[in-house]
């Protein structure tokens, strides 16, 4: 048989390794930019939940619990974001789960640039208890839920997912009130303002970002229904920017996410709020706050006052949709425990 020739044999291997699908190693996973297309190589189940689809796929590594455990968990957390928005935020998304060193939820990141994404960094130890307690899942997912806002307005990015990821899943009854009030009255003390505090826009501290703009969204729930016969809260507004097409896939100026919920809602509570908090230190006397909510927590245990002024609003804003307010009860005392780590920056 006659002898093909090298050069002939050489293009070949060429054309077929070009052919050959590209294998990514983890660390292309894990770098500044969801990897889009790496993840579209990936197998990924498919998650349904009210009002979207979820693609769930895993990075390269091991892990000890079964992958459906972390389907689970992921459809859970989505299963309480849906709850306090109505639906999903985004009709569809990609969820990337990377396998790391250790136990727990790592760190999480959401992108929108070239459609919905969230990418969770999951310990390869983790346990189902660590699954039930984390919360980084369901604070990323409601990132998808806000049109970009640009950096300069990280603070109501971030806030919004401080606030809204606890009520949450008090609605769906993956938390307690008391849990998530005791939290609150333990935290929100890290977002006010200090010595030389330019506002939420130009104080881009830690404590700010997170709990400042956390203690922008309490505050703003509570004049909504302050001004709406307790009709009314961030929940309504938030739910108007998603019906008007808001999401992590637009990029709006904040005036035009906040006219909007403004309007959702009925009154101009964000706007008045920004312009008052925007530009300057706006100090909170949240020990004042706490008593009119009726809440008060002593030696790490959360008692609630159902005589207090705002003891209505308080339990308005962890109710679930639906539910009639006539039922709601929330006289008692609970242990404080749980998270008082960071949040990890998304």
């Amino acid at each position: 048989m006659k002898r093909l020739p090298s050069w002939f044999l050489f293009m070949i291997a060429v054309a077929i390794f070009s052919a050959a699908p590209k294998v990514y190693a983890q660390s292309e996973f894990i770098t500044r930019h969801m990897p889009y297309d790496a993840f579209d190589k990936l197998p990924a189940t498919i998650v349904k939940v009210e009002g979207g689809t979820l693609l769930v796929a895993f990075a390269p590594g091991t892990l000890t619990l079964p992958n459906t455990s972390f389907i689970s968990w992921i459809a859970k957390s989505a299963r309480a974001v849906s709850i306090y928005y109505g639906r999903f935020p985004v009709p569809s998304a990609r969820i990337l789960l990377v396998p790391v060193e250790g136990k727990g939820v790592s760190g999480g990141k959401a992108f929108g640039y070239k459609g919905a994404a969230v990418r969770l960094l999951i310990g390869r130890d983790s346990t189902e208890t660590d699954l039930v307690e984390d919360w980084q899942a369901v604070h990323e997912m409601i990132h998808l839920a806000l049109p970009e806002v640009g950096d300069q307005h990280l603070w109501l990015s971030e806030g919004l997912a401080v606030y809204v990821e606890s009520i949450a899943r008090v609605q769906a009854g993956d938390l307690t009130e008391a849990k998530i009030w005791g939290e609150f009255v333990r935290d929100m003390p890290q977002g006010l303002p200090e010595a030389a505090d330019k506002g939420l826009d130009h104080t881009p501290s830690w404590g700010r970002t997170y709990w400042g703009g956390a203690l922008f969204c309490l505050l703003a729930d509570v004049e909504f229904r302050k001004r709406t016969a307790n009709s009314k809260g961030v929940q309504e507004a938030t739910r108007g920017v998603l019906a008007s097409g808001g999401n992590m896939e637009r990029d709006w100026p904040i005036e035009q996410v906040f006219y909007i919920a403004d309007n959702a809602a009925g009154v101009p509570v964000l706007m008045e709020l920004y312009e008052k908090m925007r530009a300057s230190p706006a100090p909170t006397d949240l020990g004042a706050l706490w008593r009119d909510l009726g809440i008060s927590v002593r030696d790490g245990v959360v008692t609630f006052d159902d005589e207090a002024p705002l003891s209505g609003i308080r339990r308005a804003i962890t109710q679930a949709p639906g539910a009639a307010k006539s039922s709601l009860t929330s006289s008692g005392t609970t242990e404080l425990n749980g998270r008082g780590e960071a949040p990890a920056q998304h």
